[in-house]
Order: C-alpha cells, then structure tokens, then sequence
C-alpha cells in the first residue's frame, strides 16, 4: 500500500511537470503570435526597404505622376494603356483584382472613369483612394452640361497648370500612405512641379508661334477645352466631353460647314477614337469645293506606348503641341 502510494505521487509529480512545460510552451507561441501580429499592425506601407507602397492607376496620366512623385519607393500599376477610351471602359476582374490588392490608388474622377466610379468610391472606405482632378477648385472647371457630358468637363491634364494641382494631390497622398519617406516623397514633387512649370511656358511660346487666325483646334470629341482657354487657342469637337455621347448627321454636317466657311485646312483624330467621323468631315468638305488634311494623332484620353517619349505625361503634352503647331503654321 505504502509502496502503491510514493508511485502515485511520482506519477503526479510528474503529471505537475509535464503541466507546467506545456503551459510555458502556450504562453511563448502566444507571445510569438503577438509580437507577428503588433508588427504587422504598426508597419508602415514602404517603410521596409523591399516592401514599396503598392499602387493602382487608371489612367496613363495618373500612373505617370504616381511613378515620377513615388520614384523608387512605389511600384506603380496602371489600368488604361495606349488606345484605351476611359470614357467607355468597363473593369474586368483583373481590374478589380488590381484595385484591390493595391494600398493605394489613384483615379481621375470627375466621371472620367464612368461606371468604374461606383467601385472606386465603395473602396474608397477601406483604403488610401484619391480622385487627382477633383482636388482642383470647383471654379476652376469646365461645366461639361453644354457639350454633353456630365456636370464639369473632366480633361484637366491639358492645362498643364491644372496637372501640377494633380501632382501635388499624389505627393499629399503618399506621404500620408508612408510618412516615413515624406521628405522623399516633397522633394520629388518638387523636381516634377519644376519640369511641369517648364512644359507650361513651352506650350505658351509654341502656340503663340501660331498665327492668331489659324488658332481653331478640331478633333473628335471636346477633350481639349482646359487646353484651349489656357494656352488662347478655338477649340470645337464632333461629340462632347465624352465619347459615350452620340452624334447625328447635323453634328457632321454643321462642322463640315465651318470647316468650308471659315477656311480651315486641318483637322486631327485622336489615338483613342476612332478617325471614322473625321474622316466623314474632311469627305463633306471636299464635296464643297474645300481641301481639308488631317494635320495629324493627338493623344486625348490615352498616351503613347510605353517606352516612349509619348508614354509619358510630358512627352506627350510636347508631341501634342508640336503636331498643332506644325499643321496650323
């Protein structure tokens, strides 16, 4: 009995340190756990020099000024390439995919995007979302009304002043995304706004190179509004502010008749519509005793190939205005 006894209490001693090495096996993974998850929680976005803040774009433009402000601190992806109309574009769900993985993202707004707005305004209240164009003064826009469109013209890039307004927005953002590298980020910017002042004053001496009777700008639809009133130039599109809108036979037929009546020799298509319409035009006039050329592609909604001098915001404002001037001269 006595011999039964001192057994049971090595069995319970034992049991007692077999308890107490399991309990403090328990509160080390705990703590491991912990101290993974308050990392994870307090970590900023790029604070880790292989972790760069995750962005998504919709537009060129935007992707453009995201990677120029982000410089090697972002990895920037873009929705719309070349030749894409975001007027009429529809998100697939690799798009959704994007937007989602991304901590930050960057649209136009202002309806540029059309039903891609509900899904960005939803995201929006989980995450970093910025509309660029819509941190410009309400009294500095357009109202698109007149021409068609929605409630004000949302092409702002084309006033290169404008743009910097949308530059200082994504400068804004990220360095609330990643306060770490702010001063990066406001120096940056600062080069940018540099270059983008430069690209101002080049487009007014460019344009003022034109003789002030020949300063009538037409293309297919009123992406260039912005870009008229800043830099003095008449501006007339074939549909309005967007490319949703539709347009007739007296739309055709009331252009073709300025064209003949005002004398203008050059009309231009652009990169993200189809030249069908102008081409119509240009086919009036001719009937009319009235040559009219194209002068040339802008890029309106959509910039060049990447890769490219017209793959860039800059680069393509300058091709732009070099093709204007060069037809109109």
């Amino acid at each position: 009995m006595d011999k039964y006894f001192r057994s049971g209490k090595g069995e319970i001693a034992l049991l007692k340190v077999k308890m107490k090495s399991i309990h403090r096996g328990v509160i080390t993974l705990a703590c491991i756990v912990l101290i993974i998850v308050l990392t994870a929680c307090s970590s900023t976005p790029g604070t880790d020099g292989n972790d760069k803040v995750r962005i998504t774009a919709t537009t060129g433009m935007i992707a453009d000024v995201a990677r120029e402000v982000g410089g090697a601190y972002v990895e920037v992806t873009g929705l719309m390439g070349p030749g894409v109309d975001p007027h009429l574009y529809k998100a697939s769900q690799g798009d959704i995919r994007k937007l989602e993985q991304a901590q930050v993202i960057f649209y136009n707004g202002l309806h540029l995007e059309g039903k891609m707005t509900d899904i960005l305004e939803k995201m929006s209240k989980s995450k970093l979302v910025t509309a660029v164009a819509e941190k410009i003064p309400v009294e500095e826009l357009h109202s698109g009304q007149a021409t068609g469109g929605t409630a004000y013209d949302p092409h702002v890039w084309f006033n290169v002043k404008h743009w910097m307004r949308a530059t200082e927005a994504v400068r804004d953002t990220l360095m609330e995304a990643d306060p770490d590298h702010a001063e990066q980020y406001k120096a940056q910017a600062e080069a940018y706004l540099g270059k983008l002042e430069a690209l101002d004053a080049e487009v007014r001496e460019k344009i003022g190179q034109i003789p002030e009777a020949s300063r009538v700008l037409v293309t297919a639809h009123d992406a260039f509004g912005y870009f008229g009133q800043a830099y003095g130039i008449k501006v007339m599109g074939l549909q309005g502010i967007s490319t949703a809108a539709e347009y007739g036979a007296k739309d055709v037929s009331e252009l073709r008749d300025y064209l003949v009546e005002n004398r203008i020799k050059a009309v231009f298509i652009e990169s993200s519509v189809p030249a069908k319409a102008m081409e119509a035009i240009i086919a009036g006039a001719a009937e009319k005793g009235h040559t009219v050329s194209i002068g040339g592609e802008l890029f309106s909604d959509a910039m060049g190939a990447e890769g490219t001098e017209e793959g860039t915001y800059i680069g393509m404002v300058r091709h732009n205005v070099d093709t204007i001037a060069a037809a109109l001269k």
